[in-house]
């Protein structure tokens, strides 16, 4: 059993068939078949972000500022030790069975009948709602948002400063790397940051709320028009939307940790659609919006300009639209540095990057391979494993080159989102949210169920089970026999052998068959 095909179906032909008697009895009205027992794997999911709310009490990033960390409950749930392991576990078995449901609901509307998109939607509201209040989860960026917005309401230039000039910054709750930290963010966003601050008074729990709320905006955005992209090109909006948005990682990245990114994205989708139906002036616009938020997503607008160009143009009709794209969006992003004296800091996120790189990514991790055998043989390992990086960052650019020159008129979406996936997996750096920048462009154009929607199952499900183990907030005075980490770790563990090997309905997903069928398929016959 698959998740479903990646394009929509077509009615059969109709040849040769018999004519009706002239007194045939009126056929019965069509019933709309109704997705099979798709609210199973819906309430499961629900379940699962109940049990992560809960979890989040305990595991969760709680600014030190907030009047939640005098509460009762919350005392005993992250200063006895009980406490913190209850929690750590219903955290993690929360997003292993968010995990579940989002695999059996593909499963549930494999044929993607009548009925599926609304079933589909039904389920991202259902497990968002739990998360929306949630302590902050997997990440808390949502702090130094705060911090930046105070920077700004107090006329400092988050572009040039870190948020340790202001008195008790640590109270916030945001992560000592923000303390010299320059913002990455656009504008847009520092604006938002400032009102949000300006209203709530930095108040800590008020103000997560309100960034939630804003990256919601951003995850209504992508409900609205993931779905409309996708029937653009063919392929079932439900199955779409239930890739993109509904994965759970998508869920806990953009409700639970409130990152900015969910604006950015829904804003660049949006505009991706206005282009791509004739209207590119709004199209160039929102992904302004967007890079105003973010600025990667810059790298949307070579795409935006073919669009607008439309299929079959000449080089010079290309060339003169990219160039108008490019103003259009230049002059928007220099107005929007002109309030608060912000100029153009934004662009520094671009050119110059963070240091580093994460074992997990490509990148790092082959790097990390050059630099141990480059050593053993006596050669500057360290030198050869950055070599390599930058190599593969250069290779990223030069297929987004490639991707804006050459490839089929009609597949520019397609295009756009394989090179925002080339950006990101060869960057030496990719935290877990960065898969979703690219995901909707590649869902809306088709994720076929063969090897492309398994491989999509190993990604979710690995920074699924990352973020439980890495991202726990357990106070430093608390000692615990074991650490919260590997309790979390040896739990999500142990849930993904049981979807692998043990559930009847989730151990064929990752290898065709399942493990056990396809061993015994090797072993040699006797």
């Amino acid at each position: 059993m698959t998740a479903g095909g990646s394009h929509r179906g077509a009615p059969g032909n109709r040849h040769e068939q018999a004519e009706e008697p002239a007194a045939a009895q009126p056929r019965p009205e069509p019933v709309t078949p109704r997705p099979p027992r798709a609210h199973v794997a819906v309430l499961q999911g629900f379940v699962g972000s109940v049990l992560m709310f809960v979890g989040s009490i305990g595991t969760g990033w709680i600014a030190s500022g907030s009047p939640m960390v005098r509460h009762p409950v919350v005392i005993a749930l992250r200063v006895e030790g009980w406490g913190v392991y209850c929690s750590t576990v219903l955290l993690t078995v929360g997003a292993m069975l968010l995990v579940r449901s989002w695999l059996r609901l593909g499963q549930r509307l494999q044929d993607w009948p009548a009925g599926a998109h609304r079933t589909v939607l039904l389920a991202v509201c259902a497990w968002s709602l739990p998360l929306l209040f949630a302590v902050p989860i997997y990440s808390r960026d949502v702090y130094a948002y705060i911090g930046q917005g105070r920077l700004l309401l107090a006329d400092q230039n988050p572009y040039t400063t870190g948020i340790s000039t202001l008195e008790n910054w640590f109270m916030l709750g945001a992560d000592p790397a923000w303390a010299e930290a320059r913002t990455p963010y656009g504008p847009h966003f520092l604006w938002a940051a400032r009102a949000i601050v300006a209203l709530t008074g930095a108040q800590p729990d008020l103000s997560v709320l309100l960034f939630r709320l804003l990256a919601c905006a951003g995850v209504l955005l992508c409900v609205l028009y993931v779905p409309r992209l996708a029937q653009l090109h063919g392929v079932d909006p439900a199955r779409a939307l239930w890739i993109a948005v509904a994965n759970p990682l998508f869920l806990i990245s953009f409700v639970a940790s409130a990152h900015n990114d969910a604006l950015m994205l829904g804003l660049a989708v949006a505009g991706t659609y206005a282009a791509a139906t004739g209207r590119p002036i709004a199209g160039v616009l929102l992904v302004t919006a967007s890079i105003a938020i973010k600025p990667i997503t810059i790298l949307l607008l070579p795409f935006i300009g073919l669009l607008w160009a439309g299929p079959k143009a000449s080089w010079g009709r290309k060339f003169g639209l990219w160039a108008a794209t490019a103003a259009l969006s230049l002059g928007v992003l220099l107005l929007s540095g002109l309030p608060y004296q912000l100029g153009t800091g934004w662009v520094w996120a671009l050119v110059d990057p963070t240091p580093g790189f994460t074992g997990y990514s490509p990148s790092g991790f082959l790097s990390q391979r050059v630099d141990h055998v480059a050593d053993a043989v006596g050669l500057p390992g360290g030198r050869l494993a950055s070599a390599l990086r930058s190599a593969l960052q250069y290779t990223a650019i030069g297929l987004v080159l490639l991707l804006m020159f050459r490839g089929d008129d009609r597949r520019v979406v397609r295009r756009l989102g394989l090179a925002f996936a080339a950006v990101v997996l060869l960057s030496p750096i990719i935290q877990p949210w960065y898969i979703l920048w690219f995901l909707p462009f590649l869902a809306v154009t088709g994720i076929k169920d063969n090897w492309q929607i398994r491989s999509l199952y190993i990604v979710i499900t690995f920074f699924v089970i990352f973020g439980a183990q890495d991202q726990l907030s357990v106070w430093p005075f608390i000692e615990l026999p074991v650490d919260a980490s590997t309790i979390a770790f040896v739990t999500a563990l142990a849930f993904t052998a049981y979807l692998i090997l043990l559930d009847p309905h989730t151990r064929h997903l990752l290898v065709r068959g399942g493990p056990v069928r396809r061993l015994a398929r090797r072993r040699p016959r006797r």
